[in-house]
């Protein structure tokens, strides 16, 4: 554990009031922010970074470095004159670090503006140093228990005597709103249940939000709370007490069997006694006046603006510079030796951390034969998960208390559960939270852990603000949802999806994929093996569906296009195009069937991914769906909305324009128009706006 050093010399309370005056400056020059906590909770942050924080600002994707989220992201100045003033470097996307700072003066000169390094609020691979993107309040902290559980999978995973590879610590900053949001309890309540012990929040207690004094919302024993939730508490009454803050942190540091949890009790602004309203102070740049008697009172020069002393850059170099350095290089000299006695773990540590995959990722990969009665897409994914689970061992996760149905559970031997007695266990149980399981699943993935979530479809809606901020951050988490459309039948419109299709497709970023058949599961699977940077969301039905015979059809691996002619007209062009995804590609196929009966030229088109379909050339999109071809029928048991694009205007859609109803799949069916005859007789009318009817 570090050694505090006491301020016995100005040094210390000059750094701190670094960062003050340059997220004052900041903030005033963009004439937006919040400086208001990242005054407060300077002393807390300095403290924390040069003498307790194991990161080193030259190598700030070092793997066993603790990781430092500020998830009340509005606060993002204090985040960013740590990362100027300890001088972290800047990383590219090929892990190579570039000489030059993540962070530069001038970068905090233009805050908040265009091209600047230092946006609104902390964005994960636009700084190098943001550990995650925060902004929505919550999820930082939710997203540091995935950091927290990463650390003790991993050490459970590559950790051997005289070998400890991982088993970094993970520090979150919140404040009230942080503490209001729900996810947050989600994620602390599992926390507390994981007994982690590596995992410490810290919490701006300033009572104090846009609206004004917490009181008028927000009265809760925050407490009592995290102690009936299975944490540890310890208290600071005075944000500028360096000595308590430190004695806070050596509580976490010994403890052992539980997360902490440190309140720290500061007034916004503090340092500025003449601001008349804090609450203002908390969103609003303070004005000129009031930052010259700010900055007199700290006894700083009134007139300077971002004034960094050289003692504070040499204090940090000789704090957490030296510090970093040497526990970093340390590291790496034990790697080598690691890889000499490890060879085949180190490997495995290297390829997981570079997001590349091992050799023979998908030798077991199953091959569906073909068979008219089927099985439903959530079971081939459960097979297909299992065998690509095996050839990449950190391909890990669960579902939110929904493993049975989902299909999702891993079944091979020594898969595990992950629990306090068996950390390695790659099977994990979020329990009924899906917004926390899909915020957790985010600092798995930022840790390089390829992790995966599920639920059922409908409840993507309570999942969606994490899957958004996956696809914002670029970081390939699997989001599998089951139960994917109105065929949940009885269970009604509470959980029958129907609009969620096209509320996530609407994501930029963000890859949905429908599967319509086990082998186009396997293409699927094969897709998201190699994503770096997309995440996903894998579309699956509980009903069956038909194995297509691909002797007769296109081969699945079409798939991987996003859109695929899965069967097409004997001779010349189709008089028709039918577009299908998941389970109504067979409804496709038989009205395909029908036509083709009744000498009618028709094409079938499988549309398991519009993104997919986006990202290929315009000419082979328009080898797909001919733009000379406008008799075009698509088929989906969701919202109709964003079909256009495909159909046309003139085209048609038979999809969901309401909500379901609770009756068997068989009535509903028939009830909302999803029949081949249904289909056909769409088609039939297409043709005779074209006048290619058939005779």
């Amino acid at each position: 554990m570090p050694t505090f050093n006491p301020p016995s010399d100005q040094i210390q309370y000059q750094a701190i009031n670094t960062i003050r005056t340059l997220s004052m400056d900041a903030v005033e020059a963009a004439n937006s922010g919040h400086p208001g906590t990242a005054m407060a909770m300077a002393p807390l942050v300095y403290l924390l970074w040069n003498q307790h924080l194991n990161f080193d600002p030259a190598d700030p994707i070092w793997p066993n470095r603790d990781r430092f989220v500020l998830s009340a992201g509005h606060a993002s100045m204090l985040l960013y004159s740590m990362l100027h003033l300890t001088g972290v470097q800047s990383v590219n996307e090929k892990y190579e670090t570039l000489g030059q700072p993540a962070v530069s003066l001038d970068d905090i000169k233009n805050f908040r503006q265009a091209e600047s390094k230092c946006p609104g609020h902390p964005e994960y691979r636009w700084t190098s140093g943001v550990e995650t993107t925060t902004g929505p309040l919550g999820q930082g902290l939710a997203t540091s228990v995935g950091m927290a559980m990463a650390s003790r999978w991993m050490g459970a995973q590559f950790n051997k005597p005289n070998f400890d590879m991982l088993g970094f610590n993970t520090y979150a900053l919140c404040g009230d709103g942080c503490m209001m949001e729900g996810i947050s309890n989600e994620a602390a309540s599992l926390a507390g249940h994981h007994k982690l012990s590596n995992l410490c929040w810290i919490y701006d207690n300033n009572r104090i939000t846009i609206e004004g004094n917490t009181d008028l919302a927000f009265t809760e024993d925050v407490a009592t709370r995290f102690i009936a939730l299975g944490w540890n508490v310890t208290r600071v009454g005075d944000a500028n007490d360096l000595h308590m803050i430190n004695r806070a942190f050596e509580v976490f540091h010994n403890e052992e069997h539980r997360p902490t949890l440190i309140i720290i009790d500061s007034h916004i602004g503090f340092g500025a006694p003449t601001l008349q309203d804090t609450a203002e102070a908390h969103g609003s740049p303070l004005g000129e006046a009031e930052i010259r008697l700010a900055k007199r009172n700290y006894g700083w020069p009134q007139d300077e603006q971002f004034l960094v002393p050289d003692a504070v850059r040499e204090h940090f170099a000789q704090g957490i510079g030296e510090r970093g350095a040497k526990a970093r290089n340390a590291w790496i000299e034990q790697f080598k030796a690691y890889k000499s006695y490890y060879p085949q773990l180190a490997d495995q540590l290297y390829k997981m951390q570079h997001r590349q995959l091992p050799d023979d990722w998908d030798a077991k990969l199953p091959t569906f034969e073909p068979d008219e009665k089927g099985v439903a897409s959530r079971a081939s994914s459960g097979k297909v998960l299992n065998a690509l689970a095996e050839g990449v061992p950190w391909l890990i996760g669960g579902a939110a208390d929904l493993s049975p149905s989902t299909k999702t559970n891993l079944t091979f031997d020594d898969a595990g559960t992950f629990s306090i007695e068996q950390p390695g266990g790659r099977n994990f149980h979020f329990g009924v939270r899906e917004h926390a399981m899909a915020a957790i699943a985010n600092g798995l993935a930022l840790c390089k852990i390829r992790p995966y979530t599920a639920g059922f479809f409908i409840f993507s809606d309570y999942a969606r603000p994490s899957i958004r901020l996956s696809a914002l951050m670029e970081i390939p988490v699997v989001h599998i949802f089951t139960h994917d459309s109105i065929g949940v039948g009885e269970d009604g419109p509470t959980h029958q999806p129907v609009e969620q299709l096209a509320s996530l497709r609407a994501i930029p970023g963000l890859i949905t994929m429908r599967p319509g058949d086990a082998n186009e599961v396997v293409e699927a699977w094969k897709v998201i093996a190699k994503l770096r940077h997309e995440p996903v969301v894998m579309v699956l039905s509980r009903q069956n569906l038909t194995t297509l015979d691909r002797t007769e059809f296109a081969a699945a691996e079409g798939l991987s296009k996003g859109a695929y002619i899965l069967t097409d007209a004997d001779q010349g062009d189709p008089d028709v195009i039918l577009i299908g995804t998941g389970s109504e590609l067979q409804l496709c196929v038989s009205a395909y069937r029908e036509l083709k009966a009744q000498g009618i030229n028709a094409r079938v088109v499988s549309m398991p991914s519009w993104e997919l379909f986006e990202a290929q050339p315009e000419s082979y999109r328009e080898q797909v769906l001919p733009p000379h071809v406008t008799a075009r029928v698509a088929v989906e048991q969701a919202s109709a909305f964003g079909w256009e694009r495909y159909v046309g205007q003139a085209g048609d859609i038979i999809a969901m324009n309401t909500f379901g109803a609770s009756a068997p799949l068989s009535e509903l069916q028939s009830k909302f128009g999803f029949t081949p005859e249904a289909v056909a007789d769409a088609a039939r009318r297409q043709l005779k706006k074209t006048g290619k009817a058939a005779a």
